[in-house]
Order: structure tokens, then sequence, then C-alpha cells
């Protein structure tokens, strides 16, 4: 299971809509914030793809500038992938 931290930077008008929105989501919490709109997020999913369309919708808040990774962890996933109980998505390359 992926847990991944974040930086949602957002507009600092905004802090709190998205704040609220991301605290809805199963799986995801913020655990603070500054008065620049740098929101601290934990977010934890079952695998990596799912985190990764999480992500993805969340870039789309009104109101988010960006969402950068801090820090990753996935070692349960890879064993469970090479265990052949999970297999991947991997986007095929557009021609």
């Amino acid at each position: 299971m992926p847990i991944g931290g974040f930086v949602v930077t957002v507009l600092p008008d905004h802090r709190d809509q998205v704040a609220g929105r991301v605290e809805a989501i199963e799986g995801a919490e913020v655990y603070g914030w500054d008065d620049k709109g740098n929101l601290v997020v934990v977010i934890e999913t079952e695998t990596s793809d799912d985190m990764e369309r999480l992500v993805d919708e969340i870039k789309e808040y009104d109101g988010v500038v960006s969402v950068g990774l801090a820090y990753l962890y996935f070692e349960d996933e890879v064993e469970k992938i090479e265990r052949g109980e999970i297999k991947p998505e991997i986007p095929r390359r557009k021609n």
C-alpha cells in the first residue's frame, strides 16, 4: 500500500476549500499548512496507479497551483507485484 507525502500549493484564498476537499478523500489527510498556501498532505492508496489518479484529480481543483511529491513509500506494492497479486498499469507510448 503506497503512502505519499505531498506539498499542495494553492492560492491562499482557496486554502480552506482545497483542504476540505482533500480531507474528504478516503486515505488522504491534511497535516498542516502555512500562510503562503502550502498544504502538507499524506495520501495512502491501494496502488501507486490509484495514487497517481488521485494526485491528478487534486491538481484540477480550483485554486491548486501545484502538487509536489515529498516522499513515497511503496515497498509492499513491489512485493505484491513480484508475487503476481497486482499488475501495474503501464502506459503505452503514442507514436
